[in-house]
């Protein structure tokens, strides 16, 4: 290990956050990656960035308050924390600030679509667009004046907000100062202008940019001294006393209400506003010079997502892709006897979105309408408002199937959805779970019984990602539909822990979480680690989101200086150090970042030979392994063994165009190369796809 006049083991999770986000801030720049699709980048930075700052920052300011002396394993106290993270920050915004108003947004404008500000309208633009303004926004406007009788009004998180200086007195003779105004939900933030009136095939102006315009008409006879928008984002983390609640779903619900008042972490203003109206601002939301964020474009920069959606201009985006649906799944559709028959000849493995998630649904529609299937128990974790999925589950259930869903009501941002798809199945008849309060069912689970010749037949999908079509499109992700009965077995005893009462029982194939993934992980990481010793290969390769807990990585270090070689390839968060001499200079660890989200969790162990691969839905991560429900399940067909290892790392160990490699100090280097270009995405669309 490092002598301990050296830095920490362990890199800071915010900043490895960060540098994620540069990652992705990265394909932005690239000229190459079309001009909507760089757009799209900048929006995903931002909402990255809202939910950086609403639990992750949110939880920084906690320890601030109540452990500022407490030094972390990354050997930062809250306070030195907070002073990188903010300069990182800052800087992170100002790179995301000037390429979109210098460089992204200009490029669009010469390819016919553009954000039309007030200072370049012509008379037609202005007419039209006071038209509208008249119409169709002021009416929804609802100025205060900041007096006794008007105090400043509560704020929602990341709503949008005007602060608006005056002079003058009103009708009733009271002098003006300041009015805020918020900007209702019901009004859309981008507003299409017709080609006729801005000259341009996709023209659109802000709806700041028509309240900026416009303000004066909201204040009659008082000097308006300017307009300027700002956001607040607040602590938007749950907090649901385990100890006191009764019923979860209306604890919960509770709870949501208060999401939008929690406390100001990040106050976001216009560019030109006033110092002396930011520092007013700041003491009404009890916010420092360092959470302030001067903003060149829109406060929302997200909202920005919907050009990219609205413009029917293929040649700006990356060429389609269709997912195939793979064999023997094509052929199968509408015919269930055949499907359960092809799944019990043999597992399948879908990758996507390089395959279609078509045949999850396929297997589930099976499901629903087959006489001779007479239960179906499921995870849910995210899946969307308009779900197919949950539609099947409600149709299952009307036909008089035993339809059991474990709804994980905690999946932060998406709790209001689960919990109106939990009232839905709960009136048709569908037995509704929770899971284990505390321990969030984080686990992609799908099992089918059915009866097939005076016997009950386990049918069972297990995936490494949510249960949700569209993000199947843009998340790469395994999943595995199979009729091993060993598998399928410890499948229905993990569903008989979260939907009732008793001990754990011994499982065969599968490693759950929070009871003997990290133990086994463990294990499994000594034997390389002996294997090394003896003087026999040994090798360890691991995909997953985020690599944080503490245990893992130490004995990773271990494994390291005992010689095994190991490749990490981590999307997002890594507390690990690469490469350092003495610690970890067998450790290479990657990460790629392109046209899909890198989302599947991959676990590789030569054993002697054996090649133990698993896939699961956890990352390496302290909750993931202690708090949450898991599995890991196995391959063990060695044709699509050998299809993960490739589809996994043999081609993101080659990649030379989406990767970047971590180096000991936390920072990331673009992997450059002067063979052959490989882009990971690209390979697997042609292998996959065709």
């Amino acid at each position: 290990m490092l002598p301990s006049s050296c830095e920490p083991t362990l890199l800071n999770r915010e900043l490895s956050l960060l540098k994620f986000n540069e990652r992705v801030l990265a394909m932005a720049e690239r000229p190459e990656v079309p001009l909507l699709e760089r757009l799209r980048y900048l929006c995903i930075v931002g909402s990255n960035l809202d939910e950086f700052f609403e639990i992750r920052i949110a939880s920084v300011k906690e320890q601030q308050r109540l452990n500022p002396d407490l030094v972390a394993p990354d050997g930062y106290t809250p306070d030195a924390a907070f002073a990188r993270i903010h300069v990182a920050t800052h800087e992170l915004v100002d790179r995301q600030n000037a390429l979109l108003t210098d460089a992204v947004l200009p490029a669009l404008l010469e390819e016919g679509v553009g954000l039309l500000p007030s200072r370049d309208w012509n008379d037609e633009v202005r007419k039209w667009a006071h038209d509208l303004f008249v119409r169709d926004v002021m009416p929804l406007l609802t100025p205060i004046g900041l007096n006794p009788t008007h105090p400043f009004p509560r704020v929602y998180n990341k709503s949008l907000n005007f602060i608006v200086p005056l002079s003058g007195q009103d009708a009733f003779g009271r002098a003006a100062s300041i009015a805020i105004m918020q900007a209702p939900r019901a009004l859309p933030r981008i507003i299409k202008v017709p080609v006729e009136v801005c000259g341009l095939p996709h023209g659109f102006v802000l709806l700041t940019a028509l309240i900026r315009a416009f303000v004066a008409d909201l204040f009659p006879g008082m000097d308006v001294k300017g307009c300027y928008q700002w956001r607040v984002t607040r602590n938007s983390d749950l907090f649901v006393d385990e100890e006191e609640i009764t019923n979860l779903r209306q604890a919960l619900q509770g709870e949501l209400s208060q999401r939008n008042f929690g406390a100001a972490v990040r106050l976001e203003i216009d560019d030109s506003m006033p110092s002396e109206l930011e520092l007013f601002l700041q003491n009404e939301f009890s916010l420092a010079a360092q959470d302030t964020y001067r903003v060149r474009g829109p406060v929302n920069l997200a909202r920005l997502m919907q050009l990219c959606n609205a413009v029917d201009r293929p040649d700006l985006l990356f060429p389609a892709y269709r997912a195939p649906v793979p064999a023997p799944f094509k052929k199968l559709e509408g015919h269930p006897d055949e499907l359960f028959e092809a799944i019990s000849r043999q597992d399948q493995l879908l990758h996507h979105p390089y395959q279609s998630f078509q045949p999850v649904l396929d297997f589930l529609t099976a499901a629903a309408t087959d006489p001779n299937v007479v239960a179906i128990k499921q995870t849910i974790y995210r899946t969307g408002e308009d779900s197919e999925l949950m539609r099947l589950l409600v149709a299952a259930a009307k036909a008089g199937k035993e339809v059991t869903v474990v709804v994980e009501l905690m999946a932060r941002f998406d709790e209001q959805t689960n919990i109106n798809w939990a009232a839905r199945l709960e009136e048709v008849g569908a037995h509704v779970s929770y899971g284990v309060v505390g321990h969030k069912t984080h686990a992609k689970m799908l099992l089918v019984l059915r009866r097939e010749g005076g016997r009950i037949k386990r049918y069972g999908h297990l995936g490494t990602g949510n249960y949700h079509p569209r993000t199947a499109t843009l998340y790469t992700d395994f999943g595995l539909i199979t009729a091993d009965q060993r598998m399928c077995e410890d499948m229905d005893k993990v569903f008989s822990l979260l939907t009732g009462l008793g001990a754990r029982r011994p499982l065969r194939l599968l490693l759950q979480s929070p009871f003997t993934l990290h133990e086994t992980t463990m294990a499994m990481v000594r034997a390389e680690v002996q294997a090394a010793k003896e003087g026999k290969r040994a090798r360890i390769m691991a995909k997953m989101n985020s690599l944080l807990e503490p245990n893992i990585i130490d004995a990773l270090y271990k494994a390291s200086q005992a010689g095994v070689k190991i490749d990490l390839i981590v999307r997002g968060a890594c507390a690990l150090r690469a490469g350092v001499p003495g610690l970890s200079e067998n450790i290479r660890v990657r990460s790629i970042v392109g046209r899909f989200l890198e989302h599947s969790r991959v676990f590789y162990f030569y054993a002697g030979g054996a090649e133990h691969v698993y896939l699961s839905s956890a990352d390496w991560m302290d909750r993931n392994f202690f708090r949450r429900v898991e599995v890991a399940f196995p391959i063990l067909d060695r044709r699509l063994k050998r299809r993960v290892v490739r589809e996994a790392f043999t081609i993101a160990l080659r990649d030379n165009q989406l990767a970047w490699k971590a180096l000991p100090n936390g920072a990331y280097a673009r992997v450059r190369s002067r063979s052959k270009p490989v882009n990971m995405h690209h390979v697997l669309m042609e292998e996959l796809g065709s």
